[in-house]
């Protein structure tokens, strides 16, 4: 079967096509079945042209991770993340801008982005036995982590890194407990998103 994920079209580079099939198999089968033959047959390619690509499962594993962090950044652009108001702006109408753009992130993350989610669950719980896949996971998740804490520092954190761990902590929560937990019926709308995500940073940087 042949289960190429829509946002990759057929001329895409073979790499691409590949880490998006890894991508979509993690997400339907889990772990285990994620093989290079699957990743062939899935992605629609010639048998062992994922192993020219990925030879040992570790290689896979690391192309599957870094496809992942450019796809998750293009969920909210730079330009999104960085669109806080001009400088001189008061700290309310920064944190204003911060729940804003958070809550859009979350809000795409749910609503189109499940897959993405799931994909990102299997290879996190995998990244906790392969060292390896560790550090390049870690390096993945820093892109959006280094954002957030600008992004608190400019709306007056004192404690940038701290209250990032928080924001993010929540963020995650937030995603997966309406992807894989209790919440997964229903998709928050994105005004509750931006009051939940205004509260935290109130409670957070409260003067």
């Amino acid at each position: 079967m042949n289960v190429r994920s829509g946002h990759t079209p057929a001329s895409a580079p073979r790499q691409e096509l590949i880490a998006d099939a890894a991508l979509d198999l993690l997400a339907e089968r889990g772990m285990r079945g994620l093989t290079h033959r699957a990743v062939d047959q899935a992605a629609g390619l010639p048998q062992g042209s994922t192993s020219n690509l990925a030879r040992t499962r570790a290689a896979l594993l690391e192309t599957a991770v870094r496809r992942l962090a450019q796809r998750e950044a293009a969920v909210l652009t730079a330009h999104e993340m960085a669109g806080l108001p001009a400088e001189g702006a008061g700290p309310e109408a920064v944190r204003a801008a911060v729940a804003e753009a958070l809550s859009l992130a979350l809000h795409r993350y749910l609503s189109g982005h499940r897959e993405l989610l799931l994909a990102r669950y299997e290879l996190a719980l995998e990244a906790t036995r392969r060292p390896e896949l560790r550090a390049v996971y870690d390096r993945a998740g820093r892109a959006f982590r280094e954002p957030v804490a600008a992004m608190l520092a400019a709306a007056g954190s004192t404690a940038p890194e701290r209250h990032a761990l928080s924001m993010i902590a929540w963020c995650d929560g937030v995603l997966f407990s309406c992807t894989a937990g209790q919440f997964h019926t229903a998709v928050p709308t994105r005004t509750a998103l931006r009051a939940s995500c205004a509260e935290l940073l109130d409670g957070m940087l409260r003067d």
